[in-house]
């Protein structure tokens, strides 16, 4: 096969690491933006989106002589609009051509100046990617010059080869997956390729049911959908389905409904009180289940909880599995939470597309309840370090220390991580929109301390921390983010 030559301004299908190919434009990067090291890549805009990434050249095709493939093969509302916007693209580009060429004797060679908008860079773990549009050197009033780089790109996207033949460079790669056993006999479900995790997966033909569309809830379900599973959604403030029923979720009236209609049936809500309403209480999950139907409880409760669910689900014939994450609002957004499942092994397995899909990773722990230990473990070791991070800064504040410089120490030592630089950039920035409510944290402390008496285990940081989140609730501060923790030590 011919090399072919790619040059700026060049249409191209571009392959981002999890998400199909997609239509792009070879741009020209800001010039404060480094190219990466290694392999020769373009610097790629896509279309319908505010997105741009570096793309090596093995994963670029050229637009026009593999438009038909990529069109039968790629599905949905978003790539179909990304296409409908290269077609646009052109049309206006020819109708430019034709009026620069009528109007060449008069041009005075001065070019009208346009607005620079913000450029979002994106990396293979963006799952916010595709949305919206922008850059090029020679662009126009609807493609302006970019300006500045909101997000630094850490590398090229890599693992993705772009063979041949079209029939087999495009076939799914998730369903290599490989388990990971390890020491303490926990199994681990990932990709055998790191570019399958959340990206061609094939999703299963089983039926997903969804109860509870909160701060996590709603990313997953997005999640679900975006990767071609079929969802039926039901939420006690029925208004929040509306948006999932137009991405094409169902709507199931009750969650005995919901259960009754599919075949894995996942559930996450706030404490253990709203996990047994939904299963014990009218029109609740248990009148759903038969034999087979499987009951998934993604919500963060303590084991006795657990124990409880699990006996009544399968004294039905249920299957019956938990599997909390460990993350956030924004990761959950990003399909990059991590799964911890403990319970029926077959039904972990079921859900492997739907894990895939959801997360970056996900462990199978063992007999149910073990799942629960062990987010409570780490919520607990969260929620302290959290409220340890507020208590620096206040001190810092409070001897004459600049916040931002403790902030910024703090992020080139050993304890750098997202986690410390957004946390302390929102509270920097007196932003505590919710992406973990307080309130949450604070029940998830509670119950691993209860946790620790009942295995007679002292608890004494974790116990001290929850007595700061219990004065930040005292403040008004329950539903904002967990970083509202800092409130308690100025007030």
């Amino acid at each position: 096969m011919a090399a072919v030559h790619l040059r700026i301004g060049d249409l191209v299908w571009g392959k981002l690491g999890r998400y199909p190919p997609w239509p792009g434009k070879i741009v020209s990067p800001p010039k404060d933006l480094k190219k990466p090291r290694g392999k020769k890549c373009f610097f790629v805009k896509f279309f319908g989106t505010e997105d741009h990434a570096w793309i090596k050249v093995e994963q670029l095709k050229p637009y026009h002589p593999h438009k038909e493939e990529m069109i039968k093969i790629n599905k949905g509302k978003r790539f179909q609009q990304a296409v409908d916007a290269v077609e646009e693209y052109l049309k206006k580009a020819k109708g430019k051509e034709q009026a620069h060429a009528s109007d060449d004797k008069n041009k005075t060679g001065k070019g009208q100046k346009t607005t620079a908008k913000p450029m979002k860079i994106i990396e293979e773990d963006d799952e916010d990617a595709f949305k919206g549009g922008s850059s090029d050197k020679d662009q126009t009033d609807s493609d302006p010059e970019p300006s500045s780089v909101q997000r630094v790109v850490a590398g090229t996207v890599a693992g993705f080869k772009w063979e041949s033949s079209p029939a087999s460079s495009m076939e799914p790669i998730s369903k290599r997956l490989k388990i990971i056993e390890e020491d303490a006999g926990s199994t681990s479900i990932q990709a055998a390729d790191s570019t399958a995790v959340n990206g061609s997966i094939t999703p299963t033909d089983k039926r997903i049911g969804f109860l509870g569309l909160g701060l996590m809830g709603s990313g997953i379900v997005s999640n679900l959908l975006k990767m071609g599973h079929v969802v039926t959604v039901w939420n006690r403030t029925a208004e929040k389905c509306d948006l999932f029923i137009q991405e094409g979720a169902r709507l199931g009236r009750t969650p005995a409904e919901v259960v009754s209609m599919c075949d894995i049936t996942f559930s996450c809500v706030s404490d253990p009180k709203a996990a047994r309403d939904l299963v014990l209480g009218p029109s609740g999950v248990l009148q759903g289940i038969r034999p087979g139907k499987c009951y998934v409880e993604m919500s963060t409760v303590d084991p006795e909880t657990i124990t409880e669910l699990s006996q009544v689900i399968t004294s039905r014939g249920g299957r019956f599995l938990e599997a909390p994450v460990s993350g956030s609002q924004q990761l959950s957004n990003d399909g990059m939470l991590v799964i911890v499942a403990a319970g029926d092994r077959s039904v972990y397995e079921d859900c492997s597309s739907c894990f895939q899909a959801m997360g970056k990773t996900s462990f199978f722990l063992g007999e149910a309840g073990n799942a629960a230990r062990m987010m409570l473990i780490l919520n607990m070791v969260q929620g302290s370090f959290m409220a340890t991070i507020a208590e620096g800064l206040t001190l810092a504040q409070a001897t004459g220390q600049s916040q931002q410089t403790f902030l910024d120490i703090l992020c080139q030592g050993q304890m750098a991580s997202t986690f410390v630089d957004q946390k302390c950039q929102n509270i920097l920035q007196g932003n505590f929109k919710p992406d973990y409510y307080l309130k949450h944290i604070q029940k998830d402390l509670r119950l691993a301390i209860s946790m620790g008496d009942s295995a007679n285990h002292p608890t004494p940081m974790a116990a001290a921390a929850n007595e700061v989140y219990k004065r930040a609730k005292a403040l008004d501060q329950s539903d904002n983010d967990m970083s509202a923790v800092y409130r308690a030590y100025i007030h």
